[in-house]
């Protein structure tokens, strides 16, 4: 019994990763710097995180409903069944940020089962942290074919003991590496009835903080992965062949993960300055309307995309009820901020104001740039599975 083998990286990898670990060093030496606007953008992230690894699976998440889940707060938009899932993930999430800073944490198949119960255990008729005990397949809608078989489910609890074993391995492989071999290897082996594929990306945002690649919330490929559903799709088939074929290459996968690892990589830094342009400009415009400091907060997230809700500013800013409305009415009033709803469903958005303010932080934005300008091409060439 075996499973996916680590290929060994290529002249083109091992310059791909010197630059990923470079982005990476810079941005760990920016944030032992205190930044005001480091928090913001560390929530923004994980829900960003949490909202891509749901959307591959098919849940229309909404930005600031994936933030209501770390906020611990209700839905803005979402029904009961993708709130409940958003928080599912929100939760195993959690225990990855808290296990990657914990020097006695042990990745183990419990590990790895107990991640499964917090993902689902909100559904127990989807065997939350139980092995599945028969066939399974990956089915696609848009075609209404399967498209993968995985192993026999006598096999799973070998298989994924190999796995966690060889996690704990002291192997001199790059994290980045590393991790990607832990998600492809979990999701090939489709241990579970349902939730695999977010359970493989939230093991490889494991794995890389265990291994010491930045805070889960900035090292995450989740986002671009969301972004790029149709990529990720193309290279597990073109990886698999159809079925649990551990014996084939997983060299295109990991060029495809190390990609995707670059190009977020780079999406965060420049995040990251865009944001001390933003509270730059932030400043300037609370000093011009003798605004209190923290509505800068609010200002952030609104132009980050989040609808802003009084309750959410009260908590965060520590203030009373009266205050908050107060606050808002004045941004509302300069245009900072626009009211959409009423009394309950009342939120708050980007105005005409603080519109003009974004588009000058973000004007002559930094390019992104692909490390494997070819495989966008070789994945569309890829033959897909016989169906």
């Amino acid at each position: 019994m075996t499973i996916f083998g680590t290929p060994e990286p290529d002249l083109e990898d091992q310059q791909v990763l010197e630059q990923i670990h470079a982005y990476r060093s810079e941005l760990t030496d920016v944030l032992r710097v205190p930044r005001r606007w480091v928090g913001g953008l560390r929530r923004s992230m994980l829900a960003r995180a949490i909202q891509g690894s749901n959307s591959i699976e098919g849940y229309d998440v909404k930005l600031d409903d994936a933030a209501a889940a770390l906020d611990d707060e209700e839905a803005l938009s979402a029904d009961d069944r993708t709130f409940a899932e958003i928080r599912g993930y929100r939760q195993a999430l959690g225990y990855v940020l808290a296990m990657a800073k914990d020097p006695d944490f042990r990745l183990d198949v419990s590990a790895v089962r107990g991640m499964h119960f917090m993902m689902l255990g909100h559904d127990l008729s989807k065997s939350p942290g139980s092995y599945r005990q028969g066939v399974v397949y990956v089915h696609d809608e848009a075609s209404g074919q399967n498209v993968y078989e995985g192993p026999p489910a006598e096999d799973v609890p070998g298989l994924v003991s190999e796995l966690t074993d060889s996690l704990m391995a002291a192997d001199v492989v790059d994290p980045l590496v590393q991790a990607a071999m832990a998600h492809l290897n979990l999701v090939m082996i489709h241990p579970f009835r349902d939730g695999n594929g977010r359970m493989a990306r939230a093991l490889q945002t494991l794995v890389l903080s265990c291994g010491g690649i930045g805070e889960p919330a900035f090292s995450s490929i989740e986002e671009w992965l969301g972004s790029n559903t149709e990529e990720y799709y193309a290279v597990l088939a073109a990886t698999g062949a159809g079925a649990w074929h551990p014996e084939r290459s997983a060299g295109l996968w990991v060029k495809f993960n190390l990609r995707a690892h670059h190009i977020q990589a780079q999406t965060v830094r420049r995040r990251y300055r865009e944001a001390g342009k933003l509270w730059q400009l932030f400043d300037e415009v609370i000093d011009e309307f003798d605004l209190p400091e923290r509505v800068a907060n609010e200002l952030f997230d609104a132009s980050l995309g989040f609808r802003m809700r009084r309750s959410t500013y009260v908590r965060r800013a520590g203030i009373e009820e009266r205050t908050a409305s107060r606050d808002l009415a004045k941004l509302t009033e300069l245009q900072l901020l626009q009211a959409v709803g009423e009394t309950k469903g009342r939120h708050y958005v980007m105005g005409g104001r603080l519109t003009l303010i974004v588009q000058a932080a973000l004007a002559n934005r930094e390019p992104l740039v692909d490390p494997y300008p070819w495989m966008r091409g070789r994945l569309a060439a890829a033959p897909r599975p016989a169906r």
